[in-house]
């Protein structure tokens, strides 16, 4: 099996490294477009543009599914990559907003994402589906850049972080590539308070599913 990732920058790196450690024996391999990166501020038009030009690497039909490990690039690209290439498979990266809605009990789910993710017509398609549910979507605006750079200090991701559970989110949603970077903190910091959840485990059960679909074989 031959799996393509895309992200804009560094965050799909981890996702590389858990499909490698997942499916073994599958040949991974990783595109980016740091020289753009981040996308979360840009048009719906200017991602496209770039998401489809980093694209072309991958795009030579010999990878069985190509996984678009960015929220910014899934949310604003995917379904125009889905029509300009019919005959490639993609996965997308969306914000976990079911998950989140069924394991909520205060009513409450943060989401830390992009702006460009944040206001697509995506996100808010399905959002509006869980309308019993509170969406407490804090400004992670400068995160990716300060990942990307290495420069985002633990001060700036107390001060989100604690945003989100004075308002009461019993799970916060890592809706972005980048800040998985940072699970580990975030975690620290909700411990007994909050449940993060990122996409990471989801992604290789649509491989999965994928694969099952198209009769292609799957890896053990």
């Amino acid at each position: 099996m031959k799996l393509g990732v895309f992200d804009s920058g560094i965050g799909g790196e981890a996702v590389a490294e858990k499909l490698r450690a997942t499916f073994p024996t599958a040949i991974v391999h990783i595109v980016n477009d740091r020289e753009h990166v981040p996308y979360g501020l840009r048009s719906q038009s200017e991602i496209i543009t770039l998401t489809d030009k980093a694209l072309q690497p991958l795009l030579d039909d010999t990878y069985d599914i190509i996984v678009i490990a960015c929220n910014t690039a899934t949310a604003a690209a995917i379904e125009t990559l889905r029509s300009r290439y019919p005959d490639q498979l993609f996965i997308g990266l969306e914000p976990m907003i079911k998950p989140a809605a069924a394991l909520t009990k205060t009513g409450v789910v943060a989401v830390c994402a992009t702006p460009a993710t944040l206001t697509s017509t995506h996100y808010k398609d399905h959002k509006s589906h869980y309308n019993h549910v509170r969406f407490f979507e804090p400004n992670c605006s400068d995160w990716a850049s300060l990942i990307e750079s290495g420069s985002l200090e633990q001060d700036r991701i107390e001060a989100v972080i604690t945003s989100c559970l004075q308002a009461h989110a019993d799970v916060i949603v890592l809706g972005c590539t980048h800040y998985h970077w940072i699970g580990d903190k975030i975690a620290a910091l909700t411990v007994g308070r909050a449940v993060v959840l990122e996409p990471s485990n989801a992604i290789a059960s649509r491989i999965r599913e994928l694969l099952r679909l198209s009769d292609q074989p799957q890896p053990e």
